[in-house]
């Protein structure tokens, strides 16, 4: 045990920390540069809060698994309260519980083979869409991309009409997402500012719309073989306590898409930015596909072949993880890497930083999916990756996610080639998810 009460770490003044605080500071070279400079563990304060660092593999496994009852989620993620409800992200303790337990179920591997058909469906209309030559934001096709097939997957989208009314009223919300994730966000929730008004009027457009098909389900006892309908027959489970109002299964239904979609889209847009920037890497993947499909579509049986294809998504997720730091609020007294972080106290665990940690990642800025190779994932420790989080309150949908990366990277780069546009050096935006701090500009060339 050391002696002294807490690990090194920067001295932060007030106005630094209202900077932070603020997001006017950029919140994620300041972490990457106190890791840097203290190692393992850090500790820092801003104001009166004790904030800690922990970057290390084991320190990290310790938080989120044998110990992730002595935290709740960090303030960032209760504020998206606001139109997330009492979801599985934000939820805390024995709710959370029974929520993830009756959930489960729904993301079975057996549920997959009904979303093949979705993702292929819609991969095959973005390639209709696109034109040799086009240069396009990346970003916003994919966002738009995930937009669309998360209603379906959950919703059971009848009509174009009918998910683009859902998909408009959720990308006003996600435009909109860093201003419920400031230290202000109860404050200006209740201003009468036209950008809040404007995030209201969508929560509330988007709330009608899920209750009224939560409604239309309930009533008509139809299973539709989507997200909603097993969320509401988990839910109606006679012979349970499980049986809840339609604002929980609008809760669960709006976190998984909301989540699902805002993480899958920007995930696939940082994939293709990587392969415009290396042809080889390109051609390598354009190699498998030709292999293993030919000229067909891909399909949930592939995808064990497909291997390649994961390993480029999987090292997209390290260099850019839509998910980029954990902050967790300590509820107890917490004991790891000879110190005692007291309760009351901010751990912070980032994806991120861990993801470009050279111990474990030699070279950690280049773009290579060897990484991924099962003799070199045998090489490092089990949470010196971790995208998806992990433990007890790790992502539900991480093999969905896995699934849908591969088939829709799969689907998409059998027609197209993705070139780079000459631009400016890559700065981020670390917000709610990784974000550029510019357009993701790519053109396409058609492939024969």
């Amino acid at each position: 045990m050391s002696t002294n009460p807490y690990p090194p770490g920067p001295r932060v003044s007030h106005l630094d920390g209202f900077l932070l605080a603020t997001r006017r500071r950029d919140i994620l070279n300041f972490l990457m540069k106190v890791a840097g400079e203290y190692g393992d563990i850090a500790h820092f304060r801003i104001g009166p809060k004790h904030i800690f660092l922990l970057n290390h593999p084991d320190y990290i496994k310790n938080a989120l698994t044998s110990h992730y009852e002595s935290f709740v989620k960090g303030q960032q993620i209760r504020r998206t309260r606001h139109f997330l409800g009492e979801g599985l992200l934000t939820s805390e303790g024995e709710f959370h519980r029974r929520q993830r337990r009756l959930i489960q179920p729904a993301f079975h591997r057996h549920h997959f083979t009904a979303h093949e058909a979705v993702i292929m469906e819609y991969a095959e209309r973005l390639s209709e869409r696109w034109q040799h030559g086009l240069k396009l934001d990346v970003m916003r096709e994919m966002k738009r991309l995930m937009l669309t097939i998360t209603s379906k997957m959950i919703f059971g989208t009848k009509t174009d009409a009918e998910a683009d009314e859902i998909n408009e009223a959720v990308g006003l919300v996600i435009s909109q997402f860093q201003l419920f994730g400031s230290p202000l966000a109860n404050l200006l929730a209740k201003l009468p500012m036209s950008g809040a008004r404007r995030i209201r009027k969508a929560q509330d457009r988007l709330d009608r719309i899920v209750r009224r098909i939560i409604t239309e389900r309930r009533e008509s006892c139809q299973d539709h073989g989507d997200l909603l309908s097993m969320l509401i027959a988990a839910f109606d489970e006679p012979g349970t306590d499980a049986q809840m109002d339609e604002l929980h299964v609008r809760d669960e239904a709006v976190t998984f898409f909301l989540a699902g979609s805002e993480t899958m889209g920007t995930g696939l847009a940082w994939t293709w930015f990587l392969l415009a920037q290396d042809q080889a890497v390109q051609a390598e993947l354009h190699a498998e596909l030709d292999t293993v499909l030919g000229s067909r579509l891909p399909t949930l049986a592939d995808v064990a072949q497909l291997r390649y294809t994961k390993m480029v998504f999987a090292e997209a997720l390290r260099l850019y993880p839509p998910a980029w730091v954990l902050a967790r609020y300590l509820i107890k007294d917490f004991e790891t890497g000879g110190y005692v972080l007291p309760a009351g106290s901010i751990v912070i665990l980032s994806q991120y930083l861990m993801h470009h940690d050279p111990r474990y990642f030699p070279d950690p800025s280049r773009f290579d999916p060897q990484r991924w190779t099962p003799e070199a994932k045998g090489t490092r420790p089990q949470y010196s990756y971790f995208p998806f989080g992990g433990g007890p309150r790790g992502c539900l949908g991480e093999g969905l996610a896995w699934i849908q990366g591969t088939l829709l990277i799969a689907a998409i780069a059998q027609r197209w080639r993705m070139q780079a546009l000459p631009s400016l050096p890559m700065k981020l935006n670390p917000l709610i998810t990784l974000q550029p701090k510019r357009k993701l500009m790519l053109q396409l060339a058609k492939r024969s």
